[in-house]
Formats: C-alpha cells, structure tokens, sequence
C-alpha cells in the first residue's frame, strides 16, 4: 500500500497529515510519501517526522491589481505550469493507491493530477471555511473531510463531506488539570491563564499582553499567567523591565512553550489567536479560551474559526481592532472569576469537539482504498 500526502504553508496542514501517516504506516505497514512546496514549512517539519517529501514550484495569487502584485500573479501563473509538471512526474515515480491533501499550495496539483488518472483522493480542510485549494480541489477529489458540522453548507456537494474532525495530538489527553499543575510546582489553587500568539509571535498583540501583565504585577498577580512571547520575547521582557516589573510570583514570561499540552492542561483560561490546530485543540479538551483572530491572514479565516466557538458558547471572540492591555485584563479576570460560566462553556465545546478524528479519518480513508 502507497499512500501519499500533500500538504505545507502551516503546521496546521502538516501536523494533521503528520499524524494520519503514523497511523497508517505502523498499522498497515505502508510506504508513505510526502510532497511540500519549495522551502515550505514542511521541507523542515516533515523530515523530523522521518517521512521522505518530495517538493513541486508553487506560489500563491495575490487579490490586488497592484503592479507587485501583478508580477508576482504572472510569477505564479508560470508556476502553476510547472508544479503540474512536476506532480505528474512525482506520480509516476511513486505510483500512490491513495493520495490525501491537508491544504496548502502544492496540494492543489498533485491531487488535482491524481484525481484526472482516477486514483482515490482526499482532502481535509482545518479551518471551518474552505480555503481556495480546498474549494477547487473539492469539486475534483472522491472525499472532503471537515472539522466542524458547521462547514459542510461551505461546499456544493455536501453529500461529499464527511465530518471528520482534526486530528489533535495524544498527549493534549495525558494530563487531568490537577496533575499538570502538580507538575508545574503550583502551591495554590489560584487561576491560571494562558497565553500566546503563535510560535512567531504578534507584535501589536505582545505589546497589549505587556500591558496586561503590568496590571496583574500592580494587582500582586491575582491569577497565575504563563504567556510565550514567540520571536518578540527579548523585546517585551525588556519593554516589561524598563517598566519597572519586579519578579511576580505566578507570572511567567517565556520564549516559546514546549510543553503546550500540560500548561494547557493546567489552565483555567486561554488567551490565543484562532488558527485551524488552537481551535481543535481547545475543543478537543474542553478549554474556555478568549480568542483574537489574527486581522492578516488570508479570507479573515481566523475570525471564521473564532465563531465556531463563540457561537456556541464554548469561547469570547475578541476583534484585534478593540484589544488594549486594559480590555484584556477586563475581559480575562471577569471569566477567571466566574467558574460557573467556565464550566458551562467547557460543556459547550465538549458538545462540539470531535475527539476521535484520528479513527474517523482513518476509516474514511480506508474506506477509499477498499
């Protein structure tokens, strides 16, 4: 059985993909093949995992009429010629029974290729509202696989999408909130919040959370606050020092957090962006979390995401546009001190969480190849 993924731009296109190929290769025994785009996320993220990955040239589309943005599209266009090119000779050479896309640009030829030579295809879409490779690869491919119940009005065909869930890592699962903050050498049963902008970090976003975390050193920490400040760490624990913030017991201040799942696990509260894998995780455990779409990314998808939480309880969507380091502490103290709404909106994500999408997109996929 040879079964080849395509996937990149973000880990969360890889990482779902990552973990299907696990699956598949320890209970099947099958050979696996991944195909990125060139310098892509996954050029680094996918050799780790010990998966060969073979790349194809391909750029986005720019909506403006901008002259870069013109050049740039021309750029592309050429590509998209060539990436057909190259997936078509990758084919040839793996020879898949099965080819699956997580998203990403350089999903886009490859199963579009697999699906005119009638090889069984797939694509999982993360985020709740298609991207435009989902949407175009959807009218191609035998399978769309969603996150979200919510996401099956987004496609013409519905009766093609199977909701499936994302897949969330198995160790977000390990820890009950006692143990983790055993772990952490907590003394006391304060609160704790959560928070973080991404692995890269938010520069507007790190300057509120500064802010924030001035207010809780005023206050003698109220609640325990772990924050990952990404790439702006040396810059806002320097802002925070210039301040005059003395070491608070409770608040801490890291570069990045390795171990996401048992500080996750230990929280009481989340402050995050809303990307595809966040909102998976946050459901997947039933974590209350205040959420602020990231305003850059591409369609406003972050904020899509946010709303499938909001809306049914499980989260508070915050806009970037009406975020201040004085609106966060509102906003977060109010929910830590109200454990009653906390718990019914943990009720509301567990209402919505798909917790066994590694099993269900294994048996759809399976399903495929039978």
């Amino acid at each position: 059985m040879k079964i080849l993924f395509t996937c990149g731009g973000t880990a969360g296109h890889i990482n779902p993909a990552v973990a299907l190929a696990h699956m598949f290769a320890q209970r099947d025994g099958a050979e696996i093949l991944f195909v990125g785009a060139d310098g892509g996320m996954e050029t680094r993220l996918v050799p780790k995992e010990g998966f060969p990955l073979k790349t194809v040239t391909i750029t986005n589309f720019r909506r403006s009429m901008a002259p870069e943005a013109v050049a740039h599209n021309a750029k592309t266009a050429v590509n998209v010629l060539r990436a057909d090119l190259q997936a078509k000779t990758i084919l040839n050479e793996f020879r898949p029974d099965l080819v699956v896309g997580t998203g990403g640009y350089a999903s886009f030829p490859v199963v579009k290729a697999a699906a005119r030579r009638g090889i069984p295809t797939a694509v999982h879409e993360s985020n709740a509202v298609p991207g435009l490779t989902t949407k175009a690869l959807s009218k191609v491919c035998n399978v769309v696989m969603v996150g979200f119940a919510e996401s099956k009005k987004h496609y013409d065909d519905p009766d093609k999408v199977v909701v499936t869930g994302t897949p969330v890592r198995g160790d977000f699962f390990v820890y009950t909130r006692k143990e983790a903050r055993e772990r952490l050498g907590f003394t006391d049963d304060r609160p704790m919040l959560l928070s973080y902008w991404g692995s890269l970090g938010a520069k507007v976003m790190n300057g509120y959370t500064a802010e924030l975390i001035l207010r809780e050193n005023d206050l003698g920490a109220p609640y325990r606050h772990i924050h990952g400040a990404g790439r702006d760490f040396a810059s806002m624990t320097q802002d925070l020092a210039q301040a005059g913030m003395l070491a608070c017991p409770g608040v801490e201040v890291r570069e990045y957090i390795f171990d996401m799942p048992l500080v996750m696990a230990a929280a009481d509260l989340v402050l995050c962006r809303s990307g595809a894998s966040t909102i998976s995780e946050l459901a997947a455990i039933a974590q209350p979390a205040v959420l602020v779409p990231s305003p850059n990314v591409t369609a406003d998808h972050q904020t899509k995401n946010a709303k499938i939480l909001s809306e049914s309880g499980g989260a508070v969507l915050l806009p970037e546009s009406e975020c201040s380091g004085e609106k966060l502490y509102e906003v977060v103290s109010g929910l830590l001190a109200d454990e009653p709404r906390r718990q019914e909106m943990s009720r509301s994500l567990s209402r919505l969480a798909v917790t066994d999408a590694n099993e269900r997109i294994y048996e759809t996929l399976k399903g495929l190849l039978r």
